[in-house]
């Protein structure tokens, strides 16, 4: 029987088919942000709805993030599903007081009678030598307070589903966009594709560690996992794809068939994702682990601008081999 090849897409045009199948099935779902309209967004991520669907569904706001999300928040509370767009992530310092203490409580303090279905998107990540103020990722700040959902999601399929998955549902869901994935290709299927929040998934399998990797670490994971099983070590790669809701069972599934656990992030380590997982399979797999719980994430540092510099603040490859070696056989032996 002959079977057709996936069809493979890059991750930015994955995140533009959800929300066009969301706008095309939902009348209210609406993008909202600076330059999303015509300009198609500054790293093109809205390309082609304006000119589907219009300056009344694809609306270019003024340079005060902290208005147009007040009434994206607003919005919401009145029937309508925004996709409000943080250009950089680094500002969502702009917007936190609607983030934090308007959309993330409402449902609370209403009993249930009102919620907030709003999905903010946001880039993050270093790479591009946009220096300190426009590389940042503040996913551990949101994963802080309760009520928000956090999707990170790693690949194309998953940028895809994910998005799907935040739109339909009915509090409000950050989407943290790696900008170094945004040319990254794979398999996406056609039509509408939906990953359920809360659900990980096993990259790769392996019987002697487990890496949990977030975002962009999922691929240095997959490659350092390449190069430690040619060692003689297999790794199994967990990818969270989202922190909130955090999938423990998967995660502890995992680390108590293999026995080592190593958490990365691209964010800084400290007071990080890392750390959150971290203790968690500290506090319900203590007595399956041979060895202490390790993490990686980037240097307690400002972003340099420099690329060179740049690449030395983030764990690579031969930093998570060197680190997964070490879990196993112990100080390098």
């Amino acid at each position: 029987m002959f079977m057709a090849e996936p069809r493979v897409i890059d991750f930015r045009t994955a995140v533009i088919e959800a929300l066009a199948d969301a706008m095309r099935t939902d009348r209210n779902v609406v993008v909202i942000g600076e330059d999303v309209g015509a300009a198609g967004g500054v790293f093109k991520q809205t390309e082609g709805l304006f000119a589907e669907f219009g300056a009344h569904r694809v609306i270019d706001t003024p340079i005060s993030e902290s208005g147009a999300f007040g009434m994206a928040v607003g919005a919401a509370m009145a029937g309508l599903r925004p996709v409000f767009e943080v250009m950089f992530g680094d500002f969502m310092t702009l917007v936190m007081d609607q983030l934090v203490n308007q959309a993330a409580k409402v449902r609370y303090m209403s009993n249930g009678a009102a919620c907030v279905p709003l999905v903010l998107r946001t880039t993050m990540g270093v790479g591009a030598g946009l220096g300190p103020q426009h590389s940042q990722g503040f996913a551990a700040w949101a994963a802080h307070v309760p009520g928000l959902k956090i999707a990170i999601p790693s690949c194309p399929e998953d940028a895809k589903g994910l998005f799907a998955a935040a739109i339909a549902d009915d509090d409000p869901v950050l989407v943290f966009e790696d900008r170094a994935l945004y040319a990254s290709r794979g398999p996406v299927p056609p039509g509408r594709h939906v990953v359920p929040l809360g659900v990980a998934v096993t990259r790769r399998p392996g019987r002697d560690l487990t890496i949990v990797a977030i975002g962009r670490m999922v691929g240095i994971a997959l490659d350092a996992a390449g190069k430690l099983a040619e060692e003689g070590i297999e790794a199994e790669v967990i990818d969270p794809r989202t922190i909130v809701p955090l999938d423990v069972s998967t995660i502890l599934a995992s680390v108590r068939r293999t026995s080592r656990a190593l958490v990365l992030d691209a964010a800084p380590r400290r007071f990080g994702v890392t750390a959150e997982i971290a203790a968690v399979i500290q506090e319900q797999a203590f007595d399956w682990l041979d060895a202490p719980v390790g993490r990686l994430g980037a240097a307690d540092v400002p972003v340099p601008v420099a690329h060179s510099l740049e690449q030395l603040i983030i764990p690579d490859v031969a930093t998570v081999v060197a680190a997964a070696r070490d879990l196993v056989r112990g100080n390098g032996e």
